[in-house]
């Protein structure tokens, strides 16, 4: 369950921002997380309340958008693939191009960004 390590850093660095800002209260997250990550929204859900517990963060609303994982190829090709047809996962991209059928490399979907965190902080 690599979701934990990955909201353990992303919850460690909400606190140091919000501890810059003297925050005393994270109200709300939004996470932008790429389809080829393979981080399961229930699972980070998940860890988020567990890891947000008795911190600034308890209580507060994690947003999770998507970005569409994207490839492109030598040949020109940059675009959408699809998954595996015999994959039980169903979202496991084959990095072929469909064009050219050459290799591929990955340009989007596999970020995952804190896009806007709300915060309380006091008046100066």
């Amino acid at each position: 369950m690599h979701e934990l390590s990955v909201m353990s850093q992303i919850i460690e660095s909400i606190l140091s921002e919000g501890k810059k800002r003297s925050a005393t209260k994270i109200e709300e997250v939004d996470l932008q997380i790429g389809e080829y990550t393979m981080l399961g929204d229930e699972q980070m859900e998940f860890a988020y309340e567990v890891l947000s517990k008795d911190t600034i963060l308890q209580g507060s609303k994690l947003k999770i958008s998507h970005v569409k994982g994207k490839i492109e190829c030598s040949c020109g090709y940059r675009g959408r693939v699809d998954p595996y047809p015999d994959s039980p996962h169903k979202i496991v991209p084959i990095l072929e191009c469909p064009k050219c059928k050459g290799g591929a490399k990955i340009v989007e979907g596999r970020e995952c960004l804190i896009r806007n965190i709300r915060m309380v902080v006091p008046d100066v």
